[in-house]
């Protein structure tokens, strides 16, 4: 079967890493890229760079990669869809519910793939962790916390932390737990001058049952990428950073003092840190999104669940704002 032909729009950070990648991929051939600003890091090679979307299209390709900012994902991926091109968006899905729910019924009815770029999915320690979960070795869940951190990206402008971070904490956590979001609630902070947050802090519960933490800023001088699993067993910690997955697990110590004794908390037991394969999480996300174009079975994040991890970034939002308002 013949390569898919790639093009990519957005040639900035994140495009960048995405043109390497599709070039890398066995079965995917970047053909074009577009860019209204140029080619900032010198990514397109021997290829021209085009002007917007519809250069793209009339290039020919089959599939494509949105990386333009968030504020133009739906012009860019309503364009695609209707042209009937397979396309990764970026996260988060559009920049407003009102926009993710368009972009969603514009692929379902052209009948073409559309995923969205939670790249944290393919972690290798959180896809260790997902398994593990589900293989019942935590057995009931009790709280899934996050913490993201790190310093200001200038890059960024036209969202806050909420939708340009917490965005990965939200799909991420509803991905291990299996389970959707049922209740939020949340505090931000503006420090940085501009008109969007950037600190949150956030909670919330899901369907099952779950209690979730989010702890994300853009503020801070080291960075942080650690996620906590609590159960009846113990505790999972990810760091996606360095993809390290470690288990605490719960030990039993026999007291004779009858004050403390009556406590049925639990202690210090083992700890093991995993020896997992450690693959590029970007590597794997274009695989999936290749497989589910060729009709295999595959792991992608559905425009569908980026449209609910919006969702849930918005009501975020609209608790914070609530609460600055009494």
């Amino acid at each position: 079967m013949a390569d898919l032909r790639v093009g990519l729009i957005g040639l900035g950070m994140m495009g960048r890493h995405h043109a390497r990648v599709v070039r890398e991929v066995e079965g995917m051939e970047l053909v074009a890229v577009a860019d209204a600003t140029g080619d900032p890091h010198n990514v397109a090679g021997g290829l021209p760079v085009l002007g917007d979307v519809h250069e793209l299209i009339a290039a020919g390709i089959d599939a494509a990669v949105c990386a333009v900012p968030t504020g133009m994902h739906e012009e860019v991926g309503l364009a695609l869809a209707e042209a009937g091109v397979h396309t990764l968006i970026e996260k988060p899905i559009a920049h407003s519910v009102s926009a993710g729910e368009r972009l969603v019924k514009a692929f379902a009815a052209r009948g073409v793939i559309g995923a969205v770029g939670h790249i944290e999915r393919y972690n290798p320690s959180l896809q260790s962790l997902r398994a593990r979960m589900a293989n019942g070795d935590l057995g009931d869940i009790y709280q899934i916390a996050t913490r993201r951190q790190g310093p200001f990206p200038a890059r960024i402008a036209d969202v806050g932390v909420v939708k340009d971070l917490a965005t990965h904490d939200i799909d991420l956590t509803a991905w291990l737990a299996q389970s959707e979001y049922l209740a939020v609630s949340a505090q931000v902070a503006l420090r940085s001058g501009r008109p969007h947050e950037d600190l949150v802090a956030a909670t919330g519960k899901l369907a099952n049952g779950t209690v979730t933490n989010h702890l994300v800023n853009w503020l801070s001088p080291m960075k942080e990428r650690v996620t906590v699993v609590t159960g009846e067993r113990g505790a999972f910690v990810a760091d996606t950073l360095t993809a390290d997955l470690t288990f605490y697990a719960n030990g039993v110590v026999n007291t004779e003092w009858d004050s403390v004794a009556n406590f049925r908390g639990v202690a210090e037991g083992d700890v093991t840190r995993f020896a997992i394969p450690k693959r590029e999480p970007l590597r794997v996300e274009h695989e999936k999104f290749r497989d589910a174009i060729l009709g295999k079975d595959a792991d992608i994040v559905t425009l569908q669940e980026g449209q609910n991890t919006l969702a849930t970034a918005e009501q975020l939002l609209s608790s914070a704002a609530a609460v600055a308002a009494e």
